[in-house]
């Protein structure tokens, strides 16, 4: 009998490659997808998928509609990937933020703990849960104390400690994926790698001119969306529930990913890259940079991707498009 996966947040970045990943390894994948106004665009990463993913509609913030797909599919693994994910919107949005990442990740372990109690519960925890915390050697580990700097963070250090209650008061295996940045040529266009490659591209084909920016002197551990989600199924396969840190152990900061774009697609910097104090953040996170020794050591995974070799396919991806457009 084939596994059953429930996946919320499936049309997102992380969704589909998991998806995807899952559909190969012999799953009957199932997700739910928030109903907007724009409706051609909420499948275009699953189209390709179609006959192999079942989709419904669906919301954490509507408790019923978990309940009753919880109780209908009786998955073996569930991975909540859905979520208000742009941290700069969740100061605009603290609101909406704190109850879709917060309260909807309480609402979805209740359907869990009520329907499907046996199956494996992954949670999509985040980097920015450390915030301003750094150990002292320049590294963010399982160990290290969350010291969240944004609503986003603060709502997915609620849902992290969440996810360990249910774990440990109703004997449930729960984890949470403490995921460092990861990036694909599916990312949101809104977030700074997709953004900055895409407008570099655009700028290459002389359809904009210019490329405005926040905090460039940010650092971040990128890695590649495949990767990471290929983490999260290991994560759910291993013998013990627990908390893990996925991430690249390297850090870059905003500027020099934009000189690697630029410097890639032979354009002048200092002619089209401009400061905008709008993208600064009330309180800005100034550096990431994780440790995945327990996940290497004991899932066994480790990244494929390198740095560059991500934003490549990036600037294919968006070259390509503009090219057939």
């Amino acid at each position: 009998m084939k596994k059953k996966a429930f996946i919320t947040g499936i049309a997102g970045q992380d969704g589909s490659y998991l998806a995807e990943l899952l559909t190969k390894k012999g799953y009957k994948v199932f997700g739910i997808i928030r109903r907007n106004s724009t409706v051609e665009h909420q499948k275009s990463r699953l189209e390709h998928l179609d006959k192999d993913v079942e989709i419904s509609y669906g919301d954490l913030l509507n408790e019923s509609s978990l309940h009753q797909l919880l109780k209908k599919i009786q998955p073996n693994e569930i991975y909540n990937l859905a979520a208000q994910s742009h941290v700069r919107v969740s100061f605009e949005i603290p609101q909406f933020t704190i109850k879709t990442n917060a309260l909807g990740v309480a609402n979805i372990l209740e359907a869990y703990r009520l329907n499907s109690r046996n199956a494996k519960f992954y949670q999509a925890s985040s980097s920015e849960m450390f915030g301003r915390s750094v150990d002292k050697d320049g590294y963010q580990r399982e160990t290290t104390p969350f010291q969240p700097t944004s609503p986003y963070g603060c709502a997915k250090v609620f849902a992290f400690n969440m996810v360990k209650h249910y774990r440990i008061a109703y004997k449930l295996f729960a984890c949470n994926g403490i995921l460092f940045n990861h990036e694909s040529p599916r990312r949101g266009s809104n977030f700074v790698t997709n953004k900055v490659v895409k407008t570099a591209v655009r700028i290459k084909l002389g359809l904009e001119k210019k490329l405005k920016l926040g905090n460039i002197n940010s650092y971040r551990d990128w890695g590649h969306s495949k990767d990471y989600v290929e983490a999260m199924r290991l994560i759910l396969n291993y013998k013990k529930p627990d908390d893990w840190v996925i991430a690249t152990g390297q850090t870059r900061s905003v500027k020099q990913m934009t000189d690697y774009v630029f410097n890639k697609l032979k354009l002048n910097k200092k002619k089209h890259i401009f400061i905008d104090k709008k993208y600064f953040r009330p309180e800005e996170l100034k550096y990431l940079r994780g440790d995945s020794t327990k996940a290497k050591k004991y899932l066994k995974w480790k990244p494929n991707y390198r740095f560059e070799e991500m934003l490549d396919e990036m600037i294919d991806f968006w070259m390509d498009h503009y090219e057939r457009s």
